[in-house]
């Protein structure tokens, strides 16, 4: 059979190398494990890059898809770190950058009446690696309720409040975090988490709870920040929360993060 040519290990003479070449946005059926010891069917939105030198024309776009294909399905922060390595093997590459996208589930019961429902966070894993290291930042999207404390000091009647969500990225030390885990340290520190199922019992608790531990969104970043800072396994994280505000045309916007240890 004739040779075809293959064009991407032409040499460009621009000698500009490139920082990430790759492939974005493509939708992969995964099996996530949980902390319960189970796994849950999702679809992750994966990006794969590499470095490209400045003497090659391309990069091999189909060895991320066999890279990717020939993981398999299941995903948890073990057998995720498998993925980059083979990259920096398969295309010659210096430094490689994967990220997973993916709606994570819980089943969330009613307080009061118990009624059960699932809500959906966005969970992303991501890795810059080379190799020699690895650096693996875990990030959870996490939706809250928040009630203003202004409001509720200058009003008669009631005071506003509304949805925001925080966004939670960690640097685990030795041992992983769960993302369940993650998910249950945001909402403890809101005004109060979020159901996808309340009863009018449930939604009653819920409207008092939160009248009755009302947070500014800069109150909701401190309370992630200092609840972290007592988990060993966190050694560095990065938090953001932003209010969709009920009576304003803009969001409130907060960000705390914990620099890296020298």
């Amino acid at each position: 059979m004739h040779e075809l040519k293959d064009t991407q290990n032409e040499r460009d003479y621009r000698e500009i190398a490139i920082d990430r070449v790759g492939v974005k946005d493509l939708r992969y059926p995964i099996e996530v494990r949980d902390k319960a010891g189970s796994s849950q069917n999702t679809v992750a939105t994966v990006s794969l890059a590499v470095d490209l030198p400045q003497q090659y024309k391309g990069t091999h776009m189909s060895r991320f898809i066999e890279v990717l294909n020939s993981h398999g399905p299941v995903l948890d922060v073990h057998t995720i770190s498998g993925i980059p390595k083979e990259l920096l093997k398969r295309l010659n590459a210096q430094r490689a950058h994967i990220e997973f996208r993916f709606p994570f589930f819980l089943e969330k019961k009613a307080p009061v009446s118990g009624a059960g429902g699932l809500m959906d966070y966005e969970v992303i894993f991501e890795i810059d690696a080379t190799a020699e290291s690895q650096d693996f930042v875990l990030t959870v999207l996490v939706p809250v309720t928040t009630l203003c404390p202004c409001s509720k000091a200058i009003s008669a009647r009631g005071a506003h409040n509304q949805r925001g969500i925080v966004t939670y990225a960690v640097r685990f030390q030795d041992e992983p975090v769960w993302i369940e885990d993650l998910i249950r340290l945001v909402e403890t520190c809101a005004s109060s988490e979020l159901y996808s199922l309340l009863k009018r019992p449930d939604e009653k608790h819920v409207t008092e709870a939160a009248y009755d531990n009302p947070v500014f969104v800069e109150d909701l970043v401190r309370n992630v920040a200092a609840a972290s800072n007592e988990q060993e396994d966190i050694g560095w994280y990065r938090v953001e929360a932003e209010n969709f505000e009920s009576i304003h045309n803009h969001n409130a916007y907060a960000v705390v993060e914990k620099q890296a240890s020298a």
